[in-house]
């Protein structure tokens, strides 16, 4: 052990070197807006890994300071230089999962969790045993009674209808038109099952810009939850699959409609790099991983585009702006559609709050993000919310119905479809 670190992957001294103490981060950093805790900063946990470096032994109060960090990643893009937090923070959470013991409660709340969601044919399961219990009242009873805390917040988020089954895109769906690319599209796994409308939309949309969508059947979950929550060889072992899946179906691209996942693949290389059997796959894999956004902006637009009077607020999720610097291609996006106004909201740079499975196992931090950021979606006025991430849809529509002003929570290649098709501003997740 090299104090509060093992030999195997611990974080990189140069990256904790590089950080100045500057502060530029804090205002950034939703811990840190929230308590005020020089160690819920990214430069607080940042002298924490070091002094982990330096011989210092894993306590439980350094595993709270780190469990405490959502991983939005907006210090990365806030800092002038150029720390990767990011990197030094994966390093970190997969060394907690080795090293850490955190009580009962949360390990089996967090083994619950990835015993689910990373598995659709569970998820959909869990969506109709949700369904029932709704049905039987069993939600309004839970309100009552001293259910956990994470138990409260996983009912309160989950929508009471979800998307189609498993598989509802086709295996493949044709070009319209003259093929101008053939493209792999990742299901996903809450996006498959509560969100397979979006994955619907963005199948229509590619075929109508004249791209072959291949929906690869063996396709498992990316790893991109695993991943964020340091379970490292879970994430590696799902990485293996989704690379096998799409290298057999021979596709130019993969594209990808949740924040989150298109993060995660687009760091397959680094994840995989010292895999003498998938290293170099990974990495020509990461550099075909495209959002749908950035996919449909490189290429241009070729379908008519209807017009859609509408007024919608446009929230960046994390994964899509921080750690992917996709910021202006949804916005361009929106852009094309005649009659659309897209609003920007206050404090973008702040995350939601739901920041993979942040919102179960952290709450209360979660709950007072996500009503800060559904307050400022309100006050935009808007007739819809776009966001590009199944869990930011999830977080943000459970709070605007808390509020008592629910709105449709879609996702911008919903809008897309919806004007490609001469539809009307699409009703989405949240009312």
């Amino acid at each position: 052990m090299l104090g509060a670190f093992d030999a195997v992957r611990p974080p990189d001294r140069q990256v904790l070197d590089s950080c100045i103490r500057c502060g530029f981060c804090l205002p950034t950093c939703p811990t840190f807006v929230l308590w005020g805790e020089e160690m819920d900063s990214p430069r607080g946990r940042i002298h924490l890994m070091s002094v982990g470096l330096d011989g210092e032994p894993m306590t439980d109060q350094m595993v709270d300071h780190f469990d405490a960090c959502l991983g939005c990643m907006a210090c990365v893009t806030a800092c002038p230089s150029g720390v990767r937090y990011d990197v030094v923070l994966e390093a970190t959470r997969a060394q907690v999962e080795r090293h850490a013991r955190r009580p009962v409660k949360e390990r089996l709340m967090r083994a619950m969790v990835f015993a689910v969601a990373p598995y659709p044919a569970r998820l959909t399961w869990a969506r109709r045993a949700l369904r029932a219990s709704r049905a039987l009242g069993v939600d309004r009873i839970s309100k009552r009674i001293a259910l956990p805390a994470g138990l409260r917040a996983l009912e309160s988020l989950a929508p009471a209808t979800g998307g189609g089954p498993v598989g509802t895109v086709p295996a493949v769906v044709p070009a319209r038109g003259t093929r101008r690319a053939m493209v792999g599209m990742l299901a996903g796994c809450v996006q498959r099952v509560f969100f397979g409308h979006v994955n619907g939309a963005t199948a229509r949309v590619l075929s109508a810009e004249g791209c072959e969508v291949v929906n690869p059947p063996d396709q498992s979950c990316c790893g991109a939850l695993s991943l964020h929550a340091g379970r490292e060889q879970e994430a590696m072992a799902f990485a293996r699959r989704t690379i096998d899946a799409f290298d057999r179906a021979g596709v130019d691209a993969v594209v990808v409609n949740a924040a989150g996942c298109g993060s995660a693949m687009k760091e397959y290389g680094s994840l995989l790099r010292d895999d003498a059997a998938y290293a170099d796959r990974a990495e020509r894999f990461a550099g075909r991983v495209r959002d749908v956004c950035e996919f449909l902006d490189e290429l241009g637009p070729a379908a008519l585009r209807h017009p859609i009077e509408a007024t919608v607020a446009y929230q960046d999720a994390c994964h899509l702006a921080h750690a992917q610097g996709v910021r202006s291609q949804p916005r361009r996006v929106l852009a094309s559609i005649p009659g659309l106004t897209v609003k920007e909201i206050a404090e973008p740079e702040l995350c939601c709050g739901s920041a993979g499975i942040y919102n179960i196992v952290q709450p209360e931090p979660a709950s007072a993000l996500g009503e800060r950021k559904a307050r400022n979606v309100l006050d935009a006025h808007p007739q819809a919310l776009v966001t590009a991430n199944p869990g930011c849809a999830l977080q943000l529509a459970s709070h605007l119905r808390r509020l008592g002003r629910p709105l449709p929570v879609i996702h911008p290649v919903e809008v897309l479809d919806a004007s490609l098709r001469g539809a009307g501003l699409p009703r989405g997740q949240g009312e």
